[in-house]
This record gives C-alpha cells, sequence and structure tokens, in this order.
C-alpha cells in the first residue's frame, strides 16, 4: 500500500473482539506440529490486496519464526525507512525468490539468514500458508517455522531496524485485530493493524504498529489455527 499517509493516524472503523481467540491449547508446539501435519478444511481471509501498480508480479517468501518461550513468541523486524518496498514497515524476514532456491521454503530461509542472520539449521519448519498478494505484486508464500530463543542474531542493518518479539497468544485475538479504510487513487482499501505496545522502563511504552501484508499473514495465520 502507497505511504503516503500514516496508517497510525487514521481512524478504526472496528475491531473483531466478536471473534473467539484461538485457546491456549492450540498455541503450544505439538498442536501446532499437529496442525500443519493434518490441517482442516479452510480458506484465507485475505488472499490478495488491491494492486496500485502495474509492476510485473514476482514470487516472494517469509519466514515466520515462532519462537520457543514459555508462551510462544513471533518474531518480527522493523524495516529501515530508505527501502523502496514498504519502508519502515513491520515484516517478517523474507523477500524475493530466486531461480537457484529450490522451494517457497528456502527462499524463505535464506532471506532470513541473510536479513537477521537466523541460521536455517535453526529453524523447524512446520508447514506453509496460502500465498498471499500484496499490492505491490509480491505473490508472497508465508513459512512457519518453530525457533530457540536466544540465538545471537545479526540483523543487516541496511534492511533491517531493529528485531522484536510478540507473543502469538496476542496476535492470536482478534479484539486485537482492528479495521481502517483509507481512500487512494479514488479507490477505497481496506486493512488491518494490529498494535503492539511494549511498556518500557520509564513507564511508558513503545509502540510497534503491525498493519498492512504482515497483519493480513497474521490474520489468515489465526482463520488457520481457529478453523
Amino acid at each position: 500500500m502507497p505511504q503516503s499517509f500514516d496508517p497510525q493516524k487514521l481512524p478504526v472503523i472496528g475491531t473483531d473482539d466478536h471473534l473467539p481467540p484461538v485457546v491456549p491449547g492450540e498455541l503450544h508446539p505439538t498442536a501446532l506440529r499437529q496442525r500443519f501435519a493434518t490441517p482442516p478444511q479452510w480458506s484465507p481471509e485475505i488472499a490478495a490486496e488491491r494492486r496500485f501498480n502495474d509492476r510485473e508480479p514476482a514470487h516472494a517468501s517469509v519466514l515466520v519464526p515462532l519462537v520457543l518461550r514459555d508462551e510462544l513468541t513471533v518474531l518480527l523486524t522493523q524495516r529501515t525507512d530508505h527501502l523502496t518496498d514498504h519502508p519502515g514497515q513491520i515484516s517478517f524476514p523474507g523477500g524475493r525468490a530466486e531461480d537457484y532456491d529450490v522451494d517457497a521454503v528456502a527462499t524463505a530461509l535464506r532471506e532470513a539468514r541473510e536479513e537477521i542472520g537466523l541460521p536455517p539449521e535453526q529453524v523447524d519448519v512446520l508447514g506453509t500458508l496460502p500465498t498471499y498478494t500484496t499490492g505491490t505484486g509480491f505473490i508472497v508464500t508465508p513459512v512457519v517455522g518453530l525457533v530457540p530463543p536466544g540465538l545471537p542474531l545479526q540483523p543487516d542493518p541496511f534492511e533491517v531496524a531493529e528485531v522484536f518479539e510478540v507473543p502469538l497468544a496476542f496476535l492470536m485475538n482478534p479484539r486485537h485485530h482492528r479495521r481502517h479504510v483509507v481512500e487512494f487513487g479514488g479507490v477505497k482499501r481496506e486493512f488491518l493493524s494490529m498494535p503492539w505496545d511494549l511498556p518500557d522502563e520509564q513507564g511508558g511504552a513503545r509502540r510497534y504498529f503491525i498493519w498492512g501484508a504482515t497483519a493480513g499473514m497474521l490474520r489468515n495465520l489465526y482463520r488457520f489455527l481457529s478453523a
């Protein structure tokens, strides 16, 4: 989505607190492994955003790293402000597929190693979700995997401004899924946000504004786990 507006300043038109959260028992590694091994009948809620350019579509993959803490967390990155695609936004580690990548999983693991220094052998891949096509024309395959905590990550300073974690249970609770509408080029576009406020030592909080494609893929993960 074009960054010609501040998504944090757009009004919230609704939340989905009428939907149930994924129950805690379904957010444990064993349950997640079983869910991907024998997936239910389900459909992604958001398969594609409205396109706002005519660039040739390109395949890409992201890694959805679930960190094996007492309660699982999702590892996310804050992109640097100078990048051409999705500058400054919160993303999963990932990127464009290359011809030498064997498959979508290989793309996600390679990109995670290049972006944040996550060793591929440390990722226990659970499976993939259906593709998500962004407004910028990337056909993205989300690859979900378990990773151990405390890895000495080495973010690429050109691409990654920060690496942080958000509790999976927070993201899998629709009461935190906020809906927004923006008009761009005469077309109304809807998107989700899932702001995460991390308390600081001064009694305040740092807000991580998760929105756009990242929020859309997390919403699809919610639909998969709650189906």
